[in-house]
């Protein structure tokens, strides 16, 4: 509907009695944000009209088409046009007939007509005002969760990302969303979501992680009113609670293995039994997990069930570290300072270029996440007109974290480095080899030994 409660709403009377359609067109043109236009007959108001108008009102009984006709014509014009019949029969099988063929309301000719079809026409307005409200939030809702909205990137890595993404809304395949620390997993979660068919349902993460191992079931299958000591009412699941909608399962390889068997079966079945309790659940859930870790790999420890792996495994997407797509890295920070500065009403805060450099040079064990406090924590230090590199301070301990966290040979550090300036670098020879302030010829001997 095109209505809108500060805008004029117009509207359509036909109606054969002159006297009559007078009297009508005078009584709402009491309110000056309504146009009327009166009309004695349907070929005249066909004529006439050239683009739909909020609302119209027909007189049952035209000299050239009967009432009924006349309703189904506009219908099948304008199907989404309200329609208010006037008619003089007071007959009930008259006006349930016409409100099924789609009338939006039948008012009888009386002396409580005028008053009645005020209140007819103010209630449409109303609602096609709330109509197009909604309508606008759906759309702010569909832009906000648009995969480079919510994810930036213009980097080859992340538009292969976008392009699994899409797919994945397109399908009702279970997803598996692979990725390390800060990478945006439930993000992405939750925009698949919000692009498929299920985004009017409920979305409903949990944080495999966060649940201790004695709560798992009951988290995510639900309970029973005595099930177990403390369960003093009935306790909906994770499952339950997403029913026709999705669930995101974050860092699903700490499941514990007594929990992955009862997980699996309701996976297969599509149902489930409360603990503690006897009744089948029927479920209609799509099903989301994401992990750091290489699932693949915890198979083989015999850590995560390899049957379970297989159904969970569905389309697999794995995002880029931002060291894998470091073309991103000054988009992003512009982003986050833009968000910050609009957030915290400041006025416009810029990069150095000489930020720039640093920002390019961190390998950023935190990610996405750990920049966006980077950049946050910098325009705080900022004098407020420009971040300095002085202003970008990182967390040591993540840093040296990623690069101390285990003992090497000064080889292995070697290696370690090249191979991750070659990720960052989309193996690019002659840019690592600038960066890193070594021969080219260093970095091929080490790819043809193997070592890279």
């Amino acid at each position: 509907m095109k209505a809108d409660t500060s805008t004029t709403f117009n509207i359509c009377i036909v109606e054969d009695d002159p006297w009559y359609g007078q009297l009508l067109q005078y009584q709402l043109s009491l309110n000056p944000d309504y146009e009327v236009s009166l009309y004695n007959s349907g070929k005249e108001f066909f004529d006439a009209v050239r683009k739909q108008p909020d609302v119209v009102t027909i007189d049952y009984s035209l000299p050239d088409i009967d009432g009924e006709k006349l309703l189904q014509k506009l219908r099948e014009l304008y199907p989404e046009l309200p329609v208010i019949v006037i008619s003089a029969q007071n007959k009930i099988a008259t006006a349930v007939e016409l409100l099924k063929l789609g009338a939006t309301d039948y008012l009888v000719k009386d002396e409580y007509t005028k008053q009645l079809l005020w209140n007819a026409v103010q209630r449409i307005r109303e609602n096609a005002g709330l109509r197009q409200k909604v309508q606008r939030l759906e759309k702010q809702l569909a832009d906000k969760y648009n995969f480079t909205t919510l994810l930036k990137g213009n980097s080859p890595a992340m538009q292969a990302t976008f392009a699994l993404m899409e797919r994945a809304a397109q399908t009702p395949v279970n997803v598996s969303i692979n990725g390390e620390t800060g990478t945006g997993k439930e993000l992405v979660a939750k925009a698949i979501h919000m692009n498929s068919e299920r985004q009017k349902g409920p979305f409903v993460a949990l944080n495999m992680a966060a649940i201790p191992a004695e709560l798992v079931e009951s988290e995510l299958f639900g309970h029973e009113k005595g099930a177990f000591t403390g369960a003093h009412s009935r306790k909906i699941g994770k499952f339950e609670e997403a029913h026709n909608g999705t669930l995101f399962l974050d860092e699903i390889g700490e499941l514990p293995l007594s929990i992955q068997a009862k997980l699996l079966r309701v996976l297969q079945e599509r149902e489930l039994q409360r603990v503690g309790g006897s009744e089948k659940i029927r479920l209609n859930v799509r099903l989301v997990t994401a992990t750091h870790k290489n699932l693949a790999e915890e198979v083989k420890k015999g850590t995560f069930r390899e049957d379970l792996y297989y159904r969970v495994i569905g389309l697999p997407i794995v995002l880029p570290s931002l060291r894998e797509r470091s073309t991103d890295i000054i988009l992003l920070a512009k982003h986050f300072l833009d968000e910050f500065c609009r957030d915290y009403r400041k006025a416009s805060i810029t990069l150095a270029p000489a930020a720039h450099d640093k920002l390019l040079r961190y390998d950023y064990p935190g990610n996405v996440r750990e920049l966006k406090t980077a950049i946050e924590l910098a325009a705080v230090l900022s004098d407020g007109q420009q971040v300095q590199p002085a202003d970008i301070v990182f967390a040591p301990s993540a840093r040296q974290e990623g690069l101390f966290g285990e003992e090497k040979t000064l080889r292995e550090h070697t290696r370690t480095i090249v191979r991750h300036y070659l990720d960052k670098y989309q193996n690019n020879v002659p840019l690592v080899a600038q960066r890193l302030d070594i021969g080219r010829s260093t970095i091929y001997k080490m790819i043809q030994d193997g070592e890279l």
